[in-house]
């Protein structure tokens, strides 16, 4: 499977190792860098725990490139949770030996590569809400597939 976001098995742990390192420029945490960081995490660092790991080093990384984490910028508790979920659900359906840019490209060929995924499940309104924003929050327009 070609990716259109990672040629290869090194541009995955690159990000990985990087995020967790807080060494990865600003402008290359993307949308489809949160799923290769997941996805890092998950196949290749059993001592991390991303649901109870992932968001203190989401915002420790945002605080290394000079961000806040606020009630309206920054950290985001659901979509953090609903994400490692997705990746979760899509790693569980591919073979475990699936190299790591070969399961991101599956993940970002279903709805996850869509930024804006996360509008089937949550009206807009509650997601951007800071109690979204601070906490997990059940969705409210359609129930989670995984």
């Amino acid at each position: 499977m070609t990716s259109l976001y990672y040629p290869d098995e090194a541009a995955i742990v690159h990000i990985g190792e990087c995020f967790a390192a807080h060494t990865l420029p600003k402008e290359e945490w993307t949308h489809a860098a949160h799923f290769a960081a997941a996805i890092w995490l998950l196949r290749t660092r059993p001592d991390i725990e991303p649901e109870r790991d992932m968001p203190d080093m989401i915002r420790s990384y945002n605080e290394s490139v000079g961000g806040v984490n606020s009630d309206t910028g920054g950290y985001h508790e659901t979509i953090t949770q609903a994400s490692i979920r997705a990746t979760r659900a899509v790693l569980a359906g591919l073979p475990e030996n699936m190299p790591l840019h070969e399961a991101h490209a599956a993940l970002m060929a279903g709805p996850c590569g869509d930024k804006d995924w996360l509008f089937t499940y949550w009206s807009r309104d509650l997601l951007m809400s800071v109690q979204a924003r601070k906490a997990w929050v059940e969705p409210d327009v359609k129930a989670l597939p995984f």
